[in-house]
């Protein structure tokens, strides 16, 4: 894969540099102390991926990942934690957080190298890869801290009051986030809304009985409101008579 290294600080560019000399599957192209000087150079010449900073003079590297279309594979590198759930929207292959080592950044490359065999080798199923994609990863805020959370291990949000309480496979966690955020970050063919309250991850669900839903020991109401698109989306005709 070509590469860049958008970095403003000497010391971290030549960290990148020797790392991706070592790196066999890359070819570094350049590597740029902003952002704008980093798209003139794409605009004449198109790379595979990106190692980006986020803090940079005059533009943001989430700024220039904006203004870039069609948009090459990126990897933010930043010192700063809280840029995590910002970066994975955007759908950054990974976030190294400085000081990373090589085989941190390994990994993350690893990630891209999946993402572009998967991308040209249609036959290749995509279950195949080992690493949940990154639009299959989702960083809630929880107090100070970001958690990395897949989406498939959710098994149900609950709201309270201007926060949620996450279900996973494995614990819980209270998310600075509201429900209305998890409507719009959780894909529709597996979440659907059966409360005010409540966000369900229909794969989890074990049962439904008297306008309840059970998930796991936990019993969650089925709202009036939100009943009829329910039934209508998961049960069959006969199952909404009932």
């Amino acid at each position: 894969m070509t590469c860049i290294i958008v970095e403003d600080q000497p010391h971290a560019q030549g960290i990148l540099e020797r790392y991706i000399g070592e790196t066999d599957t890359l070819d570094l192209l350049g590597t740029f102390g902003d952002a704008l000087a980093a798209r003139r150079f794409l605009n004449e010449q198109s790379v595979d991926l990106i190692f980006l900073d986020i803090h940079l003079p005059k533009l943001s590297g989430i700024d220039l990942v904006s203004l870039l279309s069609p948009q090459p594979k990126i990897i933010f590198t930043t010192a700063f934690s809280e840029y995590a759930l910002q970066g994975y929207e955007l759908d950054a292959v990974d976030y190294l957080l400085k000081p990373f080592s090589f085989t941190r950044y390994l990994q993350a490359v690893s990630k891209a190298e999946r993402l572009t065999e998967l991308g040209t080798d249609k036959s290749k199923p995509e279950a195949e890869s080992k690493t949940s994609p990154p639009n299959e990863i989702i960083f809630i805020k929880s107090g100070s801290d970001y958690i990395r959370i897949e989406k498939t291990s959710i098994k149900y949000v609950k709201a309270d009051g201007d926060y949620t309480w996450v279900f996973t496979k494995a614990t819980k966690h209270l998310a600075n986030h509201s429900l209305r955020y998890w409507l719009q970050h959780l894909p529709d063919n597996h979440f659907c809304q059966i409360h005010k309250s409540y966000l369900v991850n229909v794969r989890f669900i074990e049962k439904i009985s008297n306008n309840q839903i059970y998930i796991d020991s936990d019993k969650l109401p089925i709202g009036r409101t939100f009943k009829r698109t329910f039934f209508t989306n998961y049960l069959d005709e006969d199952s909404s008579r009932s």
